[in-house]
């Protein structure tokens, strides 16, 4: 898979929050970290069944040779039984610790990729993983493969130029371009690595100002299904960059590295709270949508609603540039919130320092999540009302456009170019209630729906959102089957929402 099916949050996590304006996001401000990617629905609660490619296709058939394929790699292969393999199968979603793997190979070079895809392509699920987090297990395939890219690890920073590993997680990426007064735009949990946020686009507190992670990406290495090796970049394998640049990770092949060009770190960013009074959101909502689309690039803001009765609504986010100048921007939305916030934080940090303000746990969690995309203001009251009573379920509204909408929509494989902003759904849940959850999450997905937000981002994968395919990808999805097609003709890399299903 693209290595891998992980998809990082922006925003302010729950715990950032709390910590700081006395209330935090996987992705926005929730209390999960981040995603990855196959499998069947979540509104399943069996295990997740294996996807193998089709059959005759002139792939090998049979049990791949695992004592073999042990024998040529640098890191390790576990079996179920092995000592290790219980923790290594696991990712960052509890809900999904029954799914078991046939192997778990601890990938330590490029030669070990293109080994194991060289002894499974066609037998068995393959599925690489580097931070594991995914909203639908897809990176822990049942039967399958886990190809673990974790040690693939390297921060490079040469000049503006950035050589990332594949299962570098981003707490290691932040830290070492701060080393080097440099800058990404990038998610907000520690834990969630590079590779699955910037294939499926990469949104976080930056973005407005700097774009998407995708879009600082000027090449990246990639073991495709026949066990090459390519490089894809605007002038090599122009399609296959094209589709990596937000087309979900998983798809193609296994990226084992990936070249950014950076910025320089901004001389100081101001990050803020807002808690507004309880039953206050939807005209926070209303005043939120008509302000964050009026606001320079330097401010990204985020919306979090907290369901129960009645809803909760608070409001966080990051400026490039001062208190002072951060200040004047607050009035204008509290000002027309209709309510004033009952707490309200305003702290000017570095660039490291505002990167760890955003970060979630980097405990394990268990929840059910999915997304929608608002292009037009919707409708604040009927967006609101579905959180209505819904306790333990967030609804994280993460502002877009400034430089996101820069590119045009087919530039690159990421879609939502004209989105004011995103969604993500998100709601802890346990073995035990899991399929309610599941429900719950599903009815708010079609009340969101209707209150005017459709679409959705890939990087917030579900398997039970209608109409995934153009919802994630638009008029772009046709190209991205083509790629895929091209470099995966035999759908090595197939698994419940790939683009060539």
């Amino acid at each position: 898979m693209d290595s891998e099916h992980d998809q990082g949050r922006p925003g302010l996590p729950r715990r950032a929050f709390l910590r700081i304006a006395g209330v935090s996001a996987a992705g926005a401000v929730a209390a999960a970290c981040g995603p990855e990617q196959p499998a069947a629905p979540v509104a399943s609660t069996a295990p997740a069944p294996t996807t193998s490619a089709p059959a005759a296709t002139g792939l090998p058939t049979g049990p791949p040779n695992w004592d073999d394929l042990r024998s040529k790699l640098t890191g390790n292969l576990l079996r179920p039984g092995a000592a290790g393999y219980d923790t290594a199968r696991h990712g960052f979603n509890q809900l999904f610790d029954g799914n078991n793997p046939v192997a778990v190979a601890t990938v330590s070079t490029v030669e070990d990729v293109q080994a194991c895809v060289r002894a499974t392509a066609g037998r068995v699920t393959i599925a690489a993983r580097s931070g594991g987090h995914s909203y639908a297990g897809y990176s822990v395939p049942q039967g399958g493969l886990v190809i673990d890219v974790a040690a693939l690890n390297k921060v490079d920073v040469q000049g503006g130029k950035a050589v990332i590993g594949a299962g570098a997680k981003l707490k290691d990426v932040y830290a070492g371009l701060a080393r080097a007064g440099r800058a990404l735009p990038a998610g907000t949990c520690p834990t969630v690595g590079i590779a699955g946020l910037t294939l499926g686009g990469g949104i976080g507190v930056l973005a407005r100002k700097y774009g998407l992670t995708c879009d600082h990406l000027s090449s990246a290495q990639v073991v495709t299904a026949d066990g090459r090796t390519l490089t894809a970049s605007a002038s090599s394998e122009p399609d296959l960059f094209w589709a990596l640049r937000g087309g979900g990770g998983g798809n193609f092949g296994v990226v084992t590295e990936f070249t950014f060009d950076t910025d320089p770190v901004p001389p100081e960013l101001t990050v803020f709270s807002l808690r507004f009074p309880a039953g206050s959101g939807a005209g926070v909502l209303a005043a939120w949508q008509q302000w964050i689309a009026a606001m320079p690039p330097e401010l990204w803001a985020n919306l979090v609603l907290s369901g129960g009765s009645p809803v909760q609504c608070r409001v966080g986010g990051c400026y490039v540039g001062d208190a002072a100048g951060l200040n004047t921007l607050l009035n204008n939305l509290t000002t027309n919130a209709g309510a004033r916030p009952a707490q309200r934080v305003v702290k000017t940090l570095d660039y490291l320092g505002a990167m760890k303000y955003f970060e979630g746990s980097s405990n394990r969690q268990s929840f059910v999540a999915s997304s929608r995309i608002i292009t037009t203001p919707v409708d604040a009251a009927k967006f609101v009302a579905v959180a209505d009573g819904k306790q333990g379920m967030d609804l994280l509204v993460d502002s877009l456009g400034g430089a996101v909408a820069g590119p045009a929509k087919d530039a690159t494989a990421f879609w939502h170019r004209d989105a004011l902003a995103g969604v993500q759904v998100y709601a802890t849940a346990t073995a035990k209630t899991r399929a309610k959850v599941t429900q719950a999450v599903g009815d708010v997905v079609a009340g969101l729906a209707a209150a005017g937000a459709g679409g959705g981002y890939v990087n917030y994968i579900d398997p039970s959102l209608p109409d995934w395919k153009t919802a994630y990808y638009g008029d772009n999805a046709k190209r991205l089957r083509d790629v895929a097609s091209k470099y995966d003709p035999y759908n090595v890399f197939r698994f419940g929402q790939s683009v060539n299903s």
